[in-house]
């Protein structure tokens, strides 16, 4: 079904073709990067320098998205996007989580020569109940000029948590499950 979507997209002139098939299955590309003169991107289920290696090594993607949050971090991620620009790839860090994963990802978009978008969440369909800017003291942080958001410079990654709306959140909860989880037996899995 990839082979075929992405022909019919390819008129359309998209900013790029996200995943087209699950990271795991990334040699499928080489079958369909030929097909599609569209951007592939890839990667937010990718979660080290190596699993990003393999990706890179084979030249089929355009633009890789590590998610700061499950690549480990601002340090292992930015080694990640080192990588890609070695190879001349594009940089669109994956962050659909909150405000510090957000700001964490600001900064390193900040540092990365290859950087060109940034994956947010703010108000986005999933956040019914409550908004990444509910979490910070100064929503105006993360406000938007011209169709961009400032690199907050604050103390830190330059923003500062309302702690007393994380408590009041907390209290409600929610199912959060890390992307890797670890058998009774030793092994991972992803979730």
């Amino acid at each position: 079904m990839a082979k075929v979507l992405m022909k019919e997209l390819d008129p359309f002139k998209l900013m790029f073709i996200e995943e087209p098939v699950l990271s795991e299955n990334y040699e499928a590309l080489k079958e369909l990067a030929p097909l599609t003169s569209t951007p592939i991107a890839l990667g937010e289920r990718l979660f080290s320098r190596w699993d990003f290696k393999r990706v890179l090594s084979e030249g089929y993607v355009d633009i890789i998205q590590p998610d700061a949050s499950h690549a480990g971090g601002i340090t292992e991620t930015r080694k990640i996007a080192s990588m890609a620009e070695a190879y001349d790839v594009a940089l669109a860090l994956h962050c659909p989580l909150g405000p510090i994963a957000l700001a964490a990802c600001l900064q390193l978009d900040a540092a990365c020569y290859n950087a060109f978008i940034q994956e947010q969440s703010l108000g986005i369909h999933y956040n019914e109940s409550n908004d990444l800017l509910d979490y910070v003291r100064d929503p105006g942080v993360f406000d938007y000029e011209q169709g961009m958001v400032k690199i907050p410079n604050g103390p830190g990654l330059g923003i500062e948590i309302n702690e007393d709306y994380v408590i009041e959140r907390a209290a409600i909860g929610h199912r959060w499950r890390n992307p890797i989880w670890r058998h009774a037996d030793g092994s991972f899995a992803e979730w």
